[in-house]
């Protein structure tokens, strides 16, 4: 696998990871199961990135602003890391 290949692959994992920070978001508005297999997925895999925000950031009413945060956080983490690896490769 060459560098742009590594670049690549880094840059869509964190764009996933925001997309699904989005679908969460969504997610909450609607009603669904929460055991169903895809939204269980969605909810492990974006959990480890919005918990530490939840406990930092207090919600305002019914609005919950850690996963704008979260994205925020992710989006500046994706351009370090693509700005290293960049650098470095």
């Amino acid at each position: 696998m060459g560098s742009y290949q590594i670049v690549q692959l880094v840059d869509l994992v964190f764009e996933v990871l925001v997309w699904l920070i989005i679908i969460r978001c969504v997610l909450s508005f609607v009603r669904h199961d929460p055991y169903q297999p895809i939204i269980r997925f969605i909810y492990d895999v974006t959990e480890w990135v919005m918990a530490p925000f939840r406990k930092i950031i207090p919600t305002a009413g019914m609005i919950d602003f850690s996963p704008i945060i979260a994205v925020l956080a992710v989006e500046l983490v994706r351009r370090i890391v693509m700005r290293l690896l960049l650098l470095f490769l």
